[in-house]
C-alpha cells in the first residue's frame, strides 16, 4: 500500500529525482519489476543474501569477519548505517506525506459502517411489506376464485356472440361493399368468414349465410373481370383487381392469357403500321435493271469527293426513310412492349412473390408465358426490320442506316433490363450483324461496279482519234470523262490516264472505307460488341471488303488476256499496257498503303487468320506480268499480221526490180516507234547492252561478208545443195537460240525485243513458205535493210535483229530460183531514199 501511495498528491512538491530515487529503492526492496509487479526471478537461497528471504544474520557476520580486513568490515558498517538511514527517512517522508488519505480513508470507513447499517435497517422493512402483500393478495385470490371462473365463460360466450353477429351481418356488408365499390374490404371480409361457414355449412342458417356469401362474391368477381378486361383504370387499379381476382381463386393462367391477349391486339396495330411502311419484295429483274441505271462515273475522281460514286443508284424504299422506320418501331412497338412486360411483371409476377399467392408457383407460369409473348411479337418486328434493311441496296448514305440500327440496338437495351434472360437483345444484336455484312458486300460491288465503270471510261479515252506524239499521247489518249473528246478536251496522256485511274480508285476505297467505319464508332452502342470489335474489323472490312477488292482487280485484269484470240482480240493493247502498270504499283506500293490505312483506321487485331500483304503482292505481280506479256504477244501479232499479208498477198516470182522500201515496212518501222514511245510513258528505259559504232550500217557488214557470200555462192550452184543446207544448220548449232514467246522485264527495252522477236520470227516464217525470183530476193534485201537501219535501236541487243534478218535473207536465198543479190551500195541509196 505504501508502495502504490508513491504517487500520490503528498509527492508532488518534492523533486522528481528524489521521487525516483525513493519509488526505486521501495521496489528493490519489495522486489518489485519496473511495471509494479512481483519479479520472477527466483528466489535467492544464498543465507548470506541480504535481500534473500533465507537471510541468516549470524552467518553473514561470520563470512565478513572471515573474508573482511577491519577497514572493508568498518566501510560495510558505515555503508549500511547510511542505507537504513536512508530508509528511513524515506519511510517518514512517506508517512508524512500520505497522512491525510490515511485520516480521509478512516473518515470514508466509518461513513461506510454508517450507511450500511441504515440500509440493513429499510431491507428490512421492504421484506416485511413485501410478506404482507403477498398474504393480503392470496386472500384477495381464494375470496374470488368462484366469480373469475364464471366471468371467464361469460367472457368465451361474448366473443362467440359477435362472432356470429359478424356472420349474420356478412351478407349485408358484402352488398355495402359493393354498392361502394370497395371491393379489397368485401374480399377481406369474406376470406374472414370464409372457412367458418365452410366447417358450419351443414347447419342450414350457415348454409344459407354461406350462400348468401357466394352469389354476392361470384357479382363483385363478374365486376372485377369486367374491369380488368377494360383495362381503362390506372395501373394501381388494375393491380388491386388482378391481386383480388387471385384471391378469389381466379386461375392465375386465365388471367395471364386474357392480359397477354388484350396486349397483343395492341402490339399487332403497331406491327401492321410498321408493315405498311414496307413494299413488297422487287422482281430480280427490277433490281438489276435499276442497278444498271448507274451513270458512268469518271474515272478521274477527286481526292475531296468523299461520297461513293455509286451514290446514284436509287434505293427502291417506302417514302419513309430507314431511320424514320426504325424510330416508328422503337417508339410504338418497343416502347409498347416494353410497357406491357413491366405492367404484366407487376401484375402476375412482383405481387404474386408476396402473402399467400407465394404458394401457388404463378412467378413461374406467369414468367414462362410471357417469355414465349415476347419472343413471338419480336419474331414478328425483327422479320420487318430485316425485310427494310434488306431494301437499302443504295450505298447513298451510310450514316443514316448506322443510326438507324444503333437506335434499334439502343432501345432493345431495355428489353434486356425489363425481362432477363430474354433472347430478343441477341437476336437483335445479330440483325445488326447481318445488316453490317451486307452493307461491306454492297460496297464490294459498288467498288467493283466503279472499277469496271473506270475501266469503261478508259476504253473510251483510249478510242478516241490517235494524237500526235507532241501531245504525249501517240497511244492514243482521248477523253476520260465519258465519250469521245471534244476539240475542248486537253489531250491525255497514257500516264494521265493511269494516275487519274489510281487515284480515283483509291479515293473510292478511302470513301467506303470511312463509310463502313462509322459501324464501328465510339457513340455507337452496337460498335463495343466483341463482333464489331474483331471478326467484322479483320475478316469483314479487311479481308471481305479490301482484299476481295484487290483480288478482283488482279483476277479482272488477268480475264483480258484470256479473252484475246489470235488476232488480239478486241482489247485495247494499250488498255493491257496500262493495267499491267497499275498492278505493278499496286505490288509495290498501293497494296501496303491500304492494308496498312485499314489496320490503322480500323485497329484490325489478326486474330484469326488474315490474307498476308505479301500474297496479295505476289498476285499483282503475276497479273502486270501476264498483263505485260500478253500486250507484248497482242502487239507482235498485230505487226505479225501486216508482215503475213504482205508476204502472202505478193508474188515473188515474177516481180518487179526493187526500186523502193515496201510501205509496209514503213509501217512496221512506225508502228514501232510508236509502240516505243506508248510502252515508254509507263516503263522505264532498261539496260540495253553496248551497241556499235556502226550499228545503223550493221547490215552492209552481215549480209556482204563474205561468210554470206560463200554460204549464197554454193547455193547459187545447183549442183552443190546439200552442203548449202550443212552450212547453215551447222552456223545454227551455234547460234545462241532465241526464245520467242519468254516472259519480258518490268521495262521499255524488254517489251520492244520481244515485241521485235515476235514481228520478225513471223516474217521468218511466211518466208519460209514463199517462192522467190531474183528480184524477189532482192526486195527482201532492200526490206530487212530497211529494218535493220532503224529495228537495231529498240532492241536490248542488236546481235539479235541481225540474226533475225540473216535468217530471213538466207531463207530467201534458199528459196530463189535465180539467187542474184543486189549490191551493197544500191541497197544503200533505195534506203536511204525511202
Amino acid at each position: 500500500m505504501m508502495d502504490g501511495e508513491v504517487d500520490g498528491p503528498g509527492m508532488e512538491d518534492s523533486g522528481p529525482g528524489r521521487r525516483r530515487r525513493v519509488h526505486g529503492m521501495l521496489k528493490l526492496y519489495y522486489g518489485l519489476n519496473e511495471e509494479g509487479k512481483a519479479d520472477e526471478k527466483p528466489e535467492s537461497l544464498d543465507p548470506c543474501d541480504i535481500n534473500g528471504p533465507h537471510f541468516d544474520p549470524e552467518l553473514f557476520l561470520n563470512k565478513l569477519r572471515r573474508e573482511c580486513s577491519l577497514g572493508e568490515l568498518m566501510d560495510q558498517e558505515t555503508c549500511m548505517v547510511k542505507q537504513i538511514r536512508s530508509l528511513d527517512s524515506d519511510m517518514q517522508t512517506l508517512v508524512y506525506e500520505n497522512y491525510n488519505k490515511f485520516i480521509s480513508a478512516t473518515d470514508t470507513i466509518r461513513k461506510m459502517k454508517n450507511d450500511f447499517k441504515k440500509m440493513e435497517d429499510e431491507m428490512d422493512c421492504l421484506s416485511a411489506n413485501m410478506a404482507a402483500i403477498t398474504e393480503f393478495s392470496a386472500s384477495i385470490s381464494g375470496t374470488l376464485q368462484d366469480q373469475h371462473a364464471q366471468i371467464t365463460k361469460l367472457s368465451g360466450v361474448h366473443t362467440l356472440l359477435r362472432k356470429l353477429q359478424f356472420l349474420f351481418e356478412l351478407p349485408a356488408r358484402l352488398n355495402k361493399c359493393l354498392e361502394l365499390q370497395a371491393y379489397a374490404q368485401a374480399v377481406r371480409s369474406h376470406r374472414r368468414a370464409r372457412c367458418v361457414l365452410q366447417q358450419y355449412s351443414h347447419l342450414p342458417s350457415f348454409k344459407g349465410i354461406q350462400d348468401d356469401c357466394h352469389a354476392i362474391m361470384d357479382k363483385l368477381a363478374q365486376e372485377l373481370r369486367q374491369k380488368f378486361r377494360d383495362g381503362g383504370s390506372s395501373a394501381k387499379d388494375l393491380s388491386e383487381c388482378v391481386e383480388l381476382l387471385l384471391q378469389l381463386d381466379e386461375p392465375a393462367e386465365e388471367l395471364c392469357d386474357k392480359f397477354l391477349s388484350h396486349a397483343r391486339s395492341r402490339l399487332e396495330l403497331d406491327l401492321q403500321g410498321l408493315e405498311a411502311e414496307i413494299r413488297p419484295y422487287p422482281s430480280s429483274s427490277a433490281v438489276k435493271d435499276v442497278s444498271a441505271r448507274r451513270p458512268s462515273s469518271a474515272a478521274a475522281g477527286s481526292s475531296a469527293d468523299n461520297s461513293p460514286k455509286t451514290s446514284a443508284i436509287p434505293s427502291p424504299t417506302s417514302n419513309t426513310d430507314i431511320l424514320e422506320f426504325i424510330d416508328r418501331g422503337c417508339n410504338e412497338f418497343v416502347s409498347s412492349l416494353c410497357l406491357v412486360i413491366t405492367s404484366y411483371q407487376e401484375l402476375f409476377i412482383n405481387h404474386a412473390q408476396t402473402g399467400e399467392l407465394a404458394t401457388k408457383n404463378i412467378p413461374q407460369m406467369a414468367n414462362g408465358k410471357l417469355h414465349a409473348f415476347v419472343d413471338d411479337l419480336a419474331a414478328r418486328y425483327f422479320s420487318l426490320v430485316e425485310r427494310r434493311i434488306q431494301e437499302e441496296k443504295g450505298v447513298a448514305d451510310n450514316s443514316l442506316l448506322v443510326r438507324a440500327l444503333d437506335r434499334f440496338h439502343r432501345r432493345l437495351q431495355a428489353v434486356a433490363k425489363l425481362l432477363p434472360g430474354s433472347a430478343v437483345p441477341n437476336q437483335g444484336t445479330e440483325i445488326v450483324i447481318r445488316a453490317a455484312t451486307e452493307r461491306v458486300k454492297q460496297y464490294l460491288s459498288a467498288l467493283q461496279s466503279f472499277y469496271m465503270d473506270s475501266l469503261t471510261d478508259v476504253r473510251q479515252a483510249l478510242a478516241t482519234p490517235r494524237l500526235s506524239v507532241a501531245s504525249a499521247s501517240v497511244s492514243g489518249g482521248g477523253a476520260l470523262h465519258g465519250g469521245s473528246a471534244s476539240s475542248r478536251d486537253a489531250p491525255t496522256s497514257l500516264p494521265e490516264l493511269l494516275s487519274s485511274l489510281s487515284a480515283s480508285i483509291l479515293n473510292q476505297i478511302k470513301s467506303v472505307l470511312a463509310s463502313v467505319h462509322l459501324f464501328t464508332a465510339k457513340d455507337i452502342t452496337f460498335s463495343n460488341k466483341p463482333y464489331f470489335k474483331g471478326e467484322f474489323c479483320s475478316q469483314g472490312v479487311r479481308e471481305s471488303l479490301v482484299v476481295s477488292f484487290i483480288k478482283f482487280v488482279c483476277q479482272s485484269s488477268r480475264q483480258f488476256c484470256e479473252s484475246a484470240g489470235d488476232k488480239g482480240g478486241s482489247t485495247p493493247p494499250a488498255l493491257l499496257l496500262l493495267l499491267s502498270r497499275l498492278c505493278l504499283d499496286y505490288e509495290t506500293s498501293t497494296i501496303s498503303y491500304i492494308l496498312t490505312l485499314t489496320d490503322e483506321q480500323f485497329l484490325v487485331q489478326h486474330h484469326s487468320p488474315v490474307t498476308p500483304v505479301t500474297s496479295l503482292c505476289a498476285e499483282a505481280r503475276e497479273a502486270a506480268q501476264k498483263l505485260l506479256n500478253h500486250y507484248v504477244k497482242v502487239q507482235g501479232l498485230i505487226i505479225s499480221q501486216m508482215l503475213r499479208k504482205s508476204v502472202e498477198t505478193r508474188d515473188w516470182v515474177n516481180t518487179i526490180e526493187p526500186r523502193n522500201v515496201r510501205a509496209v515496212m514503213k509501217r512496221v518501222v512506225e508502228d514501232t516507234t510508236s509502240i516505243d514511245v506508248q510502252v515508254g510513258l509507263l516503263y522505264e528505259e532498261g539496260v540495253r547492252k553496248a551497241h556499235s559504232s556502226d550499228s545503223s550500217k550493221r547490215t552492209f557488214s552481215v549480209y556482204s561478208s563474205s561468210r554470206q557470200q560463200a554460204r549464197y555462192a554454193a547455193s547459187y550452184t545447183p549442183s552443190a545443195p546439200m552442203d548449202t543446207n550443212l552450212l547453215s544448220n551447222i552456223h545454227k548449232l551455234f547460234s545462241e537460240r532465241i526464245d520467242i514467246f519468254s516472259s519480258v522485264e518490268f521495262n521499255k527495252v524488254s517489251v520492244m525485243t520481244g515485241i521485235i522477236k515476235i514481228s520478225l520470227k513471223t516474217f521468218l516464217e511466211c518466208v519460209r513458205l514463199r517462192t522467190f525470183g531474183r528480184y524477189g530476193l532482192q526486195q527482201i534485201q532492200v526490206d530487212c535493210h530497211y529494218l535493220q537501219m532503224y529495228l537495231w535501236r529498240f532492241v536490248s541487243d542488236e546481235n539479235l535483229v541481225h540474226f533475225l534478218l540473216d535468217e530471213i535473207v538466207g531463207s530467201s536465198a534458199h528459196r530463189c530460183l535465180d539467187p542474184a543479190p543486189m549490191e551493197q551500195s544500191v541497197i544503200e541509196v533505195i534506203c536511204e531514199r525511202g
